[in-house]
């Protein structure tokens, strides 16, 4: 089969919304298929995106027998037989509306805008053969927001054979994009009211240098700059093998995130308990508190109750670091099953 799988992305700027694309493809040559990757640029400036998305209506991929669709507004490109394996909403317009990340203002015009893409986003939802979703999140944003039904498909990390426990060192570690919504400064907040030696590790860059920097200072302002690893860079694959391998724990605290990360999914194939809070979204649909992970509320002292009950008892760390393989199982997160939904 010609399969065609379309995202947006924002140019310079990596993440697992890449990631779930191009680990399909290499999912699908493998099973015999016939890929085309296909990136378009995008930006969340609401004065260029009802330009965006009428050229993506002009796009012909009528030579594919199939598309697959991910990130927004690739959902807007026509053909008989698309597929959408739907990761999220232009958010800002959608549940992050009344949140401090809109960075416009609710006025008439901007209300407008928002109404528009309501309406064209549900009417491209209802083109397509099936919609997939990587989470009940957005799934449950789906309906509530544009009344179509999304069934949930998590997506798998690659070759996760790859990903193994040799031992529960001090470090808890955080691999995820320096981003506010990301939530590292939690984390750094939480290092001064810890009472053992455990050590954080963040690992990470950002869309700009803003926020690491804060990050930087707020260490030393509190004083534990000592306590933290910062890896302010994109770290490569192995590398990440090797940090969760010796790692005591995982973080991932990001708010109300759309599903739940791969950095908790590796952290899960490492045999590494998850660290995440009441709030964090979709994570919770992976972490179950005292299970495969801790939950704690979005608080430094109760960051800090956590990482070090994580260091004190690491027999108890290494308990819930072995459910975790059990709970991937549970929710039947593979490439096999992948491959069955889409190309079914």
């Amino acid at each position: 089969m010609k399969i065609a799988l379309c995202s947006t992305y924002v140019p310079f700027l990596y993440g697992g919304a890449r990631n779930i694309v191009e680990w399909l493809e290499a999912s699908l040559k493998e099973a015999g298929h016939a890929v085309e990757r296909i990136y378009l640029p995008e930006t969340d400036d609401p004065e260029f995106l009802f330009q965006q998305m009428a050229a993506f209506r002009w796009i012909d991929l009528s030579a594919a027998d199939r598309i697959v669709c991910f990130r927004p507004q690739s959902h807007l490109i026509p053909h008989p037989n698309k597929i959408l394996w739907f990761i999220h909403h232009k958010r800002l317009f959608y549940d992050l509306w009344d949140s401090p990340y809109r960075g416009f203002p609710d006025d008439e015009k901007h209300r407008s805008l928002r109404e528009a893409l309501h309406r064209a986003d549900s009417a491209a939802f209802r083109e397509a053969r099936k919609i997939f979703t990587n989470s009940k999140v957005v799934s449950d944003r789906l309906m509530a927001f544009n009344g179509v039904a999304g069934e949930v498909l998590y997506p798998p990390v690659f070759q996760p054979g790859r990903f193994h426990c040799r031992k529960y060192g001090d470090e808890i570690v955080c691999i995820a994009r320096l981003e506010h919504h990301k939530r590292q400064h939690l984390l750094v907040r939480a290092m001064p009211f810890t009472k053992t030696p455990v050590r954080l590790r963040l690992c990470g860059v950002g869309s700009g240098n803003d926020y690491p920097d804060q990050l930087w200072n707020l260490a030393g302002e509190l004083g534990c700059r000592d306590q933290i690893l910062f890896e302010n860079r994109w770290i490569s694959e192995q590398e990440k093998v090797e940090i969760l391998s010796d790692c005591l724990a995982a973080a991932y605290i990001p708010i109300n995130e759309d599903s739940y990360g791969y950095p908790s999914v590796e952290a899960a194939h490492a045999r590494k308990a998850v660290l995440t809070t009441t709030d964090s979204g979709g994570v919770l649909e992976l972490v179950a508190d005292g299970i495969n992970g801790l939950v704690v509320e979005p608080d430094a002292v109760a960051l800090a109750g956590a990482m070090d009950r994580l260091y004190l008892d690491r027999q108890e760390a290494a308990r819930m670091g072995e459910r975790a393989g059990g709970r991937l199982r549970d929710l039947g997160i593979s490439w096999d099953h992948v491959l069955k939904s889409i190309l079914g």
